[in-house]
């Protein structure tokens, strides 16, 4: 309260001389509108334990990972402006453990971003960390593990934010589902890591069964009649979710993908979606049938319950972009005062996924995207450009992904620690290039595929304002070009445009400045580019990073710093690790 205050009087003191009555007022309703913000915000203590158990995501019992017990994790539920404190002991036996707030900036708070390595230590079994941020924007976000691949063992939850007390949302609605979208495999994680680090090389393969809110159906079609008498429909575990709804209302859908491979479709039988929000970003709305989703992406879309009373509808999610070897998901929309005594299966057949390469409809779709009226614009100009050609390559033989031909690993010290106390030898110092070469084909494999590995660091000018260009390629085998959803850590980004082949100079032409849509997760598609906008007004230091799991854990990442000298003190327990931690031992010497 009293820097708040200090804020004010010092602002007011210093543009008093040249501020009019009317600004003064401004200045005055903001005073009190902050007294009421600071007033009506809380603060949310949860006490959280990571674990193993036993479960049946998709009726195979297998090893998952849970918090307090639960699969997925327990939802989050705060207001714009609450503090959140999230006290997490990590109780694998043997591994350590951090979470990671997906969509929450960490103003002020970089050290509980929850990166293992880039802005903290692996929490140790048996210890404990005190996770502290603000809720800083309304908006659909979630949590997962972000230490090795732990996402892909299940450690994963919802973390929704409202608008604070006495604020209405731009669009009404009468009730809220949350869908929590994941693919799920029999393999363990470390099977996979270790596949994945192997020469030669073991790729994970696809997923055996895609989860919506943790629950899915191996080797079963619900949607058949041969398939019923395969599914295990008793046990509670997997059976399929159902969506209670009242008719005639109108329901928004908070739709959430935290996949380890997959990208996704999603389809409700005879209901069209309306899309209003991406990333906790409000969008134009426009209706669709059916909506993609990449890992990493949250969307808010609402939906009419309009149909007859006496029918139940199918919700269908399936795998796009893959060539799918996993059946879909499958859920039931059911209206609350259907006659029915006991849930029947639909009659109907569930909404059919589009071919997993109509690429043209995937790119539809996110066209569509647009920024709500007042939502803020991007400069027309920027700072400095950051081209990052996405390739996979070879070193000794060992598959990675490469960033302009350098595949990123993490030292043993957090960047956070070693660059806010200036720590010599803590990661490779060599800086990564901006650019790659401008004559290279995108459309073919790379002539030289060996690649090297580094720190992929950049370091930014605190308030630039900064473009990067994805470059999408061909993959070390012939006509193979991957989607690659990119999500930055610690701010919003405008996407300015999508392009085919080749980014060029002329392309800068065909930028969005006035309706380019806030994301925190961009998707590049095959062969294309993506350029996004994003201001450098965060001290920390950031991951920006493909969300696929398997594409990070072989390297294909950077790490933005910026502001670092403005970080203030880190607690100690974050950064205890590697030359941070003889750091402290001699500081208490």
């Amino acid at each position: 309260m009293k820097s708040f205050l200090f804020t004010i009087m010092q602002l007011t003191s210093e543009k008093k001389r040249t501020m009019s009555t009317s600004v003064f007022s401004c200045f005055a309703t903001l005073l009190v509108f902050g007294f009421s913000s600071l007033a009506s915000a809380k603060t949310h203590h949860l006490h959280w334990e990571v674990s193993y158990m036993f479960a049946s995501p998709d009726c195979q019992e297998k090893l998952v990972m849970a918090i307090n017990g639960q699969f997925p994790g327990p939802t989050i539920h705060a207001k714009a402006g609450d503090t959140v404190v999230v006290e997490l002991k990590n109780s694998l036996p043997t591994e350590g453990v951090v979470i990671h707030w997906h969509g929450i900036k960490q103003i002020g708070t970089p050290w509980a971003d929850g990166t293992a390595l880039i802005s903290q230590c692996p929490i140790k079994p048996d210890e404990t960390f005190v996770y502290k941020f603000q809720a800083d924007k309304a908006g659909t976000y979630f949590y997962h593990g972000h230490y090795g691949m732990q996402r892909a063992a299940g450690l994963y939850g919802l973390l929704i934010v409202d608008v604070k007390e006495g604020e209405k949302e731009k669009f009404k609605y009468d009730g809220e589902i949350n869908m929590l979208l994941s693919d799920w495999y029999h393999q363990d994680i470390y099977t996979q890591m270790v596949g994945l680090s192997s020469n030669p090389f073991r790729w994970i393969g696809e997923p055996q069964s895609l989860l919506i809110n943790g629950v899915g159906q191996f080797n079963c079609s619900l949607a058949t009649n041969q398939g019923i008498n395969k599914c295990n429909m008793e046990n509670v575990q997997c059976s399929p979710m159902v969506f209670k709804v009242m008719p005639n209302k109108t329901y928004r859908l908070r739709i959430i993908s935290t996949t380890s491979l997959s990208s996704l479709n999603l389809a409700i039988g005879n209901h069209k979606m309306t899309i209003v929000e991406a990333d906790g970003n409000y969008v134009d709305p426009f209706t669709v049938d059916d909506m993609d989703i990449y890992s990493g992406d949250s969307y808010s879309a609402l939906i009419t319950t309009d149909q007859h009373v006496s029918s139940n509808h199918w919700i269908s999610v399936g795998v796009r972009g893959r060539q799918p070897k996993t059946p879909p998901a499958l859920a039931i929309l059911s209206y609350l005062n259907n006659s029915q005594s006991q849930l029947e299966l639909p009659m109907a057949t569930p909404p059919t996924t589009p071919l997993w390469n109509n690429y043209t409809h995937s790119k539809s779709f996110s066209y569509k995207i647009l920024a709500a009226k007042g939502t803020p614009k991007p400069s027309k100009k920027a700072d400095r450009l950051i081209q990052l050609l996405n390739t996979q390559n070879r070193i000794d033989g060992f598959i990675k992904w490469s960033l302009n031909n350098v595949s990123m690993v993490l030292p043993s010290t957090p960047y956070l620690g070693s660059l806010r106390y200036s720590l010599k030898g803590a990661f490779d110092q060599k800086k990564p290039r901006d650019r790659f070469g401008a004559n290279y084909n995108v459309m073919k494999p790379p002539i030289n595929p060996n690649t090297t590995t580094g720190s992929n660091l950049y370091e930014i000018k605190l308030n630039s304002t900064v473009d990067i260009i994805l470059q999408n390629a061909n993959a070390l085998a012939e006509n193979v070009s991957e989607i690659h959803p990119w999500h930055l850590h610690g701010h919003d980004f405008w996407v300015l445009g999508y392009g085919e082949g080749l980014f060029r100079k002329k392309d800068v032409s065909r930028f969005n400045f006035e309706n380019a849509p806030l994301r925190n997760t961009a998707v590049i598609f095959r062969y294309g580019w993506t350029a996004i906008r994003f201001i450098a007004d965060n001290p920390g230091v950031w991951a920006f990073h493909c969300h696929i799991e398997p594409h990070l854990h072989m390297g294909m990442g950077v790490v933005l710093a910026e502001g670092i000298d403005l970080v203030k003190e880190i607690p100690k327990d974050a950064i205890s690790c590697g030359k941070t931690a003889n750091m402290l031992m001699n500081q208490h010497g």
